[in-house]
């Protein structure tokens, strides 16, 4: 079974950096974009950030230039280096890809558990 799992979450002050990571696991053929979402209390899930298998990222305006995603295909794994975190970053940070297993012919559309981020006021 193919699965995301992220970590790196915490608490920081305003002005803080945090380092995600999310490593696919289980048995992949091939991954396609890769991305970073965001569901802060009674707001709907966001995009943070994309990046695609040839490494063109894509950022929403609210963390761009404060944000950078990055990925290692031979791992798997995307990052989110997250600097100058501000209290509205605090949000359930989620991972996502459409993974293609071995034996599929389709690509699934896969959520990590989600990590949680707070910067206080």
């Amino acid at each position: 079974q193919v699965q995301l799992v992220e970590s790196g979450g915490g608490l920081v002050q305003a002005g803080g950096s945090l380092r995600l990571s999310c490593a696919a696991s289980g048995s992949i053929f091939s991954i396609n974009a890769m991305g970073w979402y965001r569901q802060a209390p009674g707001k709907q899930r966001e995009l943070a950030a994309t990046i695609t298998s040839g490494g063109i990222a894509n950022y929403a305006d609210s963390v761009k230039g404060r944000f950078t995603i990055s990925r290692d295909n031979a791992k798997n794994t995307v990052w989110l280096q997250m600097n100058s975190l501000k209290p509205e970053d605090t949000a359930v940070y989620y991972c996502n890809a459409p993974i293609r297993a071995r034996g599929s012919y389709y690509y699934t559309d896969t959520w990590g558990q989600g990590t949680q981020v707070t910067v206080p006021q």
